[in-house]
Parts: structure tokens; C-alpha cells; sequence
């Protein structure tokens, strides 16, 4: 199925946290990414391919003695437990995670052996190379090189992007499209309203279409049909766009040496995200999303989002005005957590015990609802109702048992008969 599909509405991302060779990253120079979860691969420039199972923590990497082609990777895919690494000689295919690859090449059918990028749906694979367009229908044995014979732009293609039936070549000479699986193309130029036709890379979904161009980012809403451009102008940090990945209204452009440009309207505008935010280097060249989390492969490292925490629930929800409730928070990137307060005054005894759950001890407040609040390097949680100061019980006169009735009214009496007695007198 689809990997890229899964991706659900991610957040505009706001910092970033860099991750490089101290890491385990092979190199810091990263040509692309891929992630599912915990699990991220980054293709780095000499360094192969890094592999992280713990959501970027630590990586360990595959080389040429893990059966590479070559230890540059511009790009790398991911579907299932398959993993296609786009190599500097050849693409090479893992069929256990990433524990060792079987190299493709020339002598596959591969149209050459340096392989740009990637794409792969079931058993059909597409190899974006220098020469053509490679598909292969028996899951990497062997390939049919598709060529400008076959319509595309140009054999130069920097990147492939498959949607159903409908294949997306990123091409030297344009943007080549194909509706009957890569059997022959039309290609899309500057006479079609591309920016630039030295198509750098490409993302699609339904009728949506963006073009990662050397000269700014086009757009069509009409399968391609027509385009509108966005450059500086409308925001992009670089008009040269590397890379791109859309999800709904919200685009991500990895620009050259302009930093990572997000659009939250579907391209009307785009806000930049460079080193001042985190990015390992304002040379980005692929961007992918996974979920909330965004991650940019750098020339300086594999930069991933750090997200706001989130609180679901505190456990007690209520303590004493004067404090020191031992309270759990529940929650969600949690992680780091640099402050804790319940209604504006810090918590003490805090301890992170995972990502979604921290310890600490009420402070004293005010009677009524009280504001839980964490705060990451990724922002704070949104304000809450979720705990509650209870007023201090107030002491009500006791009720007297019978037996103190009884003594009460002896009491009363004796006290009545004396004042008679002193009357009479």
C-alpha cells in the first residue's frame, strides 16, 4: 500500500531539534527522509543509509558492507518491511528492515546507476535515474528504462511520485505525467505555467500537484492542467525548491539555503523555518511528515519537529488549597519538560517518568479550577480546567448526645432554682 498516505494533518511545525554524526547519523549531509512512526531512515551523503528505531534518539547505519551500492544516498522509500535506498551506483532493496539490501543496477535494467529517488507501491517499483524512468512490475528483479521516447521531459529525472495509476516524474526538461502507469508521458514546462522546467522533485494527491522547481514552487489544482508559482515573494525562503510534501491546505517546502517554508493555506503564504528554529542548515533538501511530526533533511543534519505537549488528565483531579498533592499528569510529549505549574505557581518534586506521563506535588492555590501547564522545547500545552483546589471544610458545632442534653437541663434548672431562692430573700 501507499506509505505516504498514512500521514495525518501535521501541526505547523516551530522548532526543531538537529540530530548528526553524534547521534550515530553516518554523515550530517542528509538527501532525504523517511519515518513511520519510531522508526526513521535517513539517506545521508557518504555516510549510507541511518536507521533509527527509537524516534531519532540513536541511529545505526547500513553501508556498502550491508550490501549498498554505494555509500551516497540521494533518497530512500519505504513500504512494509521493504526499504529502497536511491544510491550514487545503483538502487538497492531490502527485503528485512534494513538489515542487509541486494543491489540493482545497469545490469538490472536500471537506465543508470545513479538513482535520484524512489518510489514503490506492492511489487512495482519506480527508479527515478539519470537515464529514464526504471519500473520494475516483479518488485525490483528487473526494470523497463522509460526514456523522453516514452514522452519524458528529459532521461535526467530527480524524482518520482506514483497517485493510483497516475505517475509524476520529476524531470530536467519539466514535469512529466503519466495516467496509464508509466507507459508513456506528457510533459508539463514553462508553456504550461511551471516556474522553471528543471523539475527537482514532486508530491501529489487527488487533483493537487506541487512542483519542486529551480525557480520557486508550482501548484495545480487541476491535475496538473495548469499551475500557479510561488517564489520570495509569496514567502519561500529560496526559489529553489528541493523538495516538497503537502497534506491538506498545509505545504512544506525545502528550499535551497532558505530554510524550511511551511504554508498553512495551501500556498497563499509561507512562513520560513531556518536555523534560528532549530534546522541543522538552511539548505534543506527533502521534507516528510509523519503524523504531527515533520522531519527536514539537511546539509547539516536530520532536523525533526518538536512538538507542543499536550494534557489529557491529572490523577488526582483535586487537592488541598494548601498544597502537596502528589499529582500524575497524562499526557503527550512530554519529554524535557523544563517547567510543571498548576494554576500559575510551579510544581515541586517534578519527575519525567516517559513522554506521556510526569510525577510532581501540587503547590498551593486557590480555591477552585486550576490550570495544568508543561512546558517543553517544543511550547507549552494549551490552558486547562483539569484540577481542582477544594476549599478548606469549615468545623460545624457538635450536636450533644443525650446523656450531655440531660446535664445541660440539670444544669438550667439549678441555675433557675437558685435565682428563686434569692428572690425570696
Amino acid at each position: 500500500m501507499l506509505a505516504l498516505v498514512i500521514c495525518s494533518t501535521a501541526a505547523h511545525a516551530q522548532v526543531f531539534t538537529n540530530k548528526t554524526t553524534a547521534d550515530g547519523l553516518g554523515a550530517n549531509g542528509v538527501g532525504g527522509v523517511f519515518a513511520n512512526g519510531t522508526t526513521i531512515y535517513a539517506a545521508t551523503y557518504g555516510g549510507g543509509l541511518s536507521i533509527s528505531t527509537n524516534g531519532g534518539a540513536t541511529f545505526t547505519n547500513k553501508t556498502t558492507a550491508d550490501g549498498l551500492g554505494n555509500n551516497t544516498l540521494f533518497g530512500v522509500f519505504v513500504d512494509g518491511t521493504t526499504v529502497y535506498a536511491a544510491t550514487f551506483a545503483g538502487l538497492s532493496i531490502s527485503t528485512n528492515g534494513g538489515v542487509s539490501f541486494t543491489n540493482k543496477t545497469t545490469a538490472d535494467g536500471l537506465g543508470n546507476n545513479r538513482v535520484y529517488g524512489v518510489f514503490a507501491n506492492g511489487t512495482t517499483v519506480y527508479a527515478a535515474t539519470t537515464a529514464g524512468l526504471s519500473i520494475s512490475t516483479n518488485g525490483g528483479a528487473s526494470f523497463n528504462n522509460i526514456t523522453i521516447a516514452n514522452g519524458l521531459g528529459s532521461n535526467v529525472v530527480y524524482g518520482v511520485f506514483v497517485d493510483g495509476t497516475t505517475v509524476y516524474a520529476a524531470t530536467a526538461g519539466g514535469l512529466s505525467i503519466s495516467t496509464n502507469g508509466g507507459a508513456t508521458f506528457t510533459n508539463k514546462t514553462t508553456a504550461d505555467g511551471l516556474v522553471g522546467n528543471v523539475v527537482l522533485g514532486v508530491f501529489a494527491t487527488g487533483t493537487s500537484v506541487y512542483a519542486a522547481i529551480n525557480g520557486g514552487l508550482s501548484i495545480s489544482t487541476n491535475s496538473g492542467v495548469s499551475f500557479t508559482n510561488k517564489t520570495t515573494a509569496d514567502g519561500l525562503g529560496d526559489s529553489t525548491v528541493n523538495g516538497v510534501f503537502a497534506n491538506g491546505a498545509t505545504i512544506y517546502a525545502a528550499t535551497y539555503g532558505g530554510g524550511l517554508s511551511i504554508s498553512t493555506n495551501g500556498g497563499t503564504s509561507f512562513t520560513n523555518k531556518t536555523t534560528s528554529d532549530g534546522l541543522g542548515d538552511n539548505t534543506v533538501n527533502g521534507v516528510f511528515v509523519d503524523g504531527t511530526t515533520v522531519y527536514a533533511a539537511t546539509d547539516g543534519g536530520l532536523s525533526i519537529s518538536l512538538n507542543p505537549p499536550t494534557v489529557t488528565a491529572v490523577n488526582p483531579n483535586s487537592g488541598a488549597t494548601l498544597g502537596g498533592t502528589s499529582i500524575t499528569i497524562t499526557g503527550t510529549n512530554l519529554t524535557g519538560a523544563t517547567g510543571v505549574t498548576v494554576g500559575g505557581v510551579a510544581c515541586t518534586n517534578v519527575v519525567v517518568v516517559s513522554a506521556t506521563s510526569i510525577t510532581c506535588t501540587a503547590p498551593p492555590g486557590s480555591a477552585g479550577t486550576a490550570s495544568v501547564l508543561v512546558t517543553t522545547a517544543g511550547g507549552t500545552n494549551a490552558a486547562n480546567t483539569l484540577f481542582t483546589y477544594a476549599a478548606a471544610a469549615t468545623s460545624a458545632a457538635p450536636i450533644p448526645t443525650l446523656s450531655e442534653w440531660a446535664m445541660i437541663f440539670m444544669v438550667s434548672l439549678m441555675g433557675l432554682l437558685a435565682m428563686i431562692r434569692l428572690r425570696r430573700h
